[in-house]
């Protein structure tokens, strides 16, 4: 594959993880962060974090042609970054952004035995991103565009989204087909106190599959909620809040806000979609506009399947690597049922790995395990007025009702 020739391009947030390996005994975060104190610390695991190298690699395992355009610094870190995922494929880099005059972004990853993660981020270039780093020849040959974490990406939530609605508009009027995935940013940062209800106003109606997860979409859009579950949460894990009713009204706003499906991640639950009743609306998806066979299939539909069973490793990009799949799903040509159980079935996978992507087999070899029995977890959520169908999903109450469809255009 030349650098020209890529199906999906997945552009957005990138960076280099440096993880270092900290010992049992120094189990406890105040025994780490005392000043003047050196602590005793093993080898560190390098890796490639964000959107565009889950997301990407993912894609790229499962047999997508995928150019990845993340923007990194001429630095040492980027050099690195280059280098890691040329391991996967070298044209995987040919519209990776280079800047000389910033540096890469990176994150240290502290992660004491039976403590959570935390992160010390550094944005970088990603910060700077912007719709003048596409340009209409790269998106010539591509079906799919897919933006990964804007909340990391100064210029794309500044003054309201404009650069985001900019961006994501010059890739629609290039005829490609849009995705866009976030990120929840810390609550005491700009992008935390933005005005994200706004953004979305002027970037959905340029996105044709949005994929937030949950807790973000719950943060950004109605932080009432967000706030009322995290006092009532005695473990701080808000997906048990996520109802049927709750995910329904989330989905409609989002779908009158001008996305034509709208998927929220559940974590360990599942994954629900929602998708507009307006076929017109799915018409105007770009190159992969759902089949003309399938199109029945994909419209007015709200459906949630839960999770296949796996012995769990590590979730480190489980939420990635399950956009991955739904991305995959679609750009194949797949009916909705299919593509759900890509979805969470590239999700599975990606869990019984400890990094984000070795574990995402050939698409071949996946929907060989879909299709040989695998089997799906206990739905936990309260569904009511749900049921389950004949396909091991679970149906919600505005699946293929009979209201008249709105126009999303």
């Amino acid at each position: 594959m030349s650098g020209n020739e890529a199906e999906v391009i997945v552009a957005g947030h990138i960076c280099l993880d440096i993880i270092p390996t900290i010992y049992e005994k120094q189990a406890g975060m105040e025994a780490l962060l005392v000043p003047g104190k050196l602590v005793d610390i093993g080898p560190a695991v390098i890796s490639t974090g964000g959107a565009v190298s889950n997301t990407g690699i993912a894609l790229h395992r499962l047999g997508s042609k995928v150019k990845l355009m993340g923007k990194i610094g001429k630095d040492q870190f980027g050099d690195a970054i280059l280098n890691l995922l040329r391991q996967h494929s070298s044209t995987l880099v040919d519209g990776m952004i280079v800047s000389p005059d910033e540096h890469s972004s990176y994150s240290i990853v502290i992660s004491p035995p039976h403590i959570d993660r935390t992160f010390l981020h550094s944005t970088g270039a990603n910060d700077t991103y912007s719709a003048s780093d596409l340009t209409s020849e790269q998106l010539q040959s591509a079906r799919l565009f897919h933006f990964g974490y804007p909340p990391l990406m100064r210029r794309m939530y500044e003054n309201d989204g404009a650069e985001l609605a900019l961006l994501l508009k010059k890739v629609k009027d290039s005829g490609l087909t849009v995705s866009l995935d976030l990120a929840k940013p810390d609550p005491e940062s700009d992008a935390g106190k933005a005005d994200w209800r706004a953004i979305f106003t002027k970037a959905l109606p340029y996105v044709d599959v949005f994929l937030p997860s949950f807790e973000e979409i719950l943060y950004m859009l109605r932080p009432d909620y967000y706030e009322q579950f995290r006092q009532e949460s005695l473990s701080g894990d808000l997906l048990p809040f996520a109802s049927g009713a709750l995910l329904s009204e989330i989905s409609e706003q989002l779908l009158e806000m001008g996305a034509a499906i709208v998927v929220l991640k559940l974590g360990e639950y599942g994954l629900y979609v929602r998708t507009t009743s307006n076929e017109s609306r799915l018409l105007t998806m770009g190159r992969c506009s759902p089949a003309q066979e399938h199109l029945v299939n994909w419209t007015n539909s709200e459906l949630i399947t839960s999770c296949y069973k796996v012995d769990v490793v590590g979730t480190t990009g489980a939420g990635d690597c399950t956009i991955a799949g739904f991305l995959h799903g679609l750009m194949r040509g797949l009916t909705l049922d299919d593509t759900l159980h890509t979805a969470v079935g590239v999700g599975a996978c990606n869990v019984e790995q400890a990094d984000a992507t070795s574990g995402i087999p050939d698409g071949s070899v996946l929907w060989s395990r879909i299709s040989s029995g695998w089997t799906k977890r206990e739905m936990k959520l309260n569904l009511h007025n749900w049921s389950n169908n004949e396909d091991d999903l679970w149906v919600g109450p505005h699946h293929k009702s009979v209201e008249k469809g709105r126009d999303h255009l």
